[in-house]
């Protein structure tokens, strides 16, 4: 994971209100292009030539106002077009960004909060982690596909992170989704859960149908499809 800082007038006026949010990141279409903008024709947007722009979703891990910088944290994918711009930036390379869309609302007044994810879910829980009370329990579970991916979380007292490490030849989920089945969730802990599209559906229906649990108390976001990982970041 590395941590790309973009700056300029153009964040003027930014407000990123609640944490776990998200940003869409526009880049060019090909190292060394200049950036373009898409326009909108009413279903998707499109570059001048009828392509589809490079557009990938983020969460906005810092965003200084004053400084008019914003951080995003992001996960490297071999082949990846962010990934592979990134590799290829210099300081002034142009890029675009919007936002910001949804966050996520912290109950304080929750028993406890489970995080859990995979690699694509740590910026989010590592803010989430800085907002929850102190004095509420967190239970954090995150997939990694390598554990290179484990990094130094922040955790209240009484509060423990578990890494569990996905098989190279399993799908995304197959580590998480047992992980969540056997985790004791106290009666009226909220939960937040990310990740690849299809893992997420098993843990909505492990937490829905198998454990019955309200559908306020659990968010769960499909962050990235596993069709769509070739040239794609998130």
């Amino acid at each position: 994971m590395v941590r790309v800082t973009l700056h300029g007038a153009e964040l003027e006026g930014l407000t990123i209100p609640e944490p776990a949010a998200s940003v869409r990141l526009l880049i060019p279409s090909g190292i060394g292009d200049d950036l373009e903008m898409p326009t909108w024709n009413g279903n998707e947007f499109l570059l001048g030539d009828g392509s589809r722009p490079v557009i990938r979703t983020f969460t906005p891990r810092r965003l200084d106002s004053a400084a008019l910088e914003l951080d995003l944290d992001v996960v490297i994918h071999s082949g990846g077009a962010v990934s592979t711009w990134i590799e290829a930036a210099d300081v002034g390379s142009p890029a675009a960004v919007s936002g910001p869309g949804r966050g996520y609302t912290v109950d304080s007044d929750a028993a406890g909060f489970v995080l859990a994810g995979d690699e694509t879910a740590i910026p989010a829980i590592a803010q989430l982690l800085e907002v929850i009370p102190a004095s509420r329990p967190i239970q954090v579970i995150i997939e990694v596909a390598d554990p290179s991916a484990r990094l130094d979380l922040t955790l209240p007292d009484g509060s423990a992170v578990e890494w569990v490490d996905l098989d190279p030849a399993a799908p995304p989920g197959d580590a998480l989704v047992p992980a969540l089945t056997q985790l004791e969730i106290a009666p009226g802990a909220k939960l937040w859960v990310a990740g690849e599209a299809a893992a997420m559906h098993r843990v909505r229906r492990h937490l829905f149908d198998d454990r019955a649990l309200p559908r306020s108390d659990v968010t769960v976001r499909g962050y990235w499809k596993l069709r769509e990982s070739v040239g794609s970041d998130s």
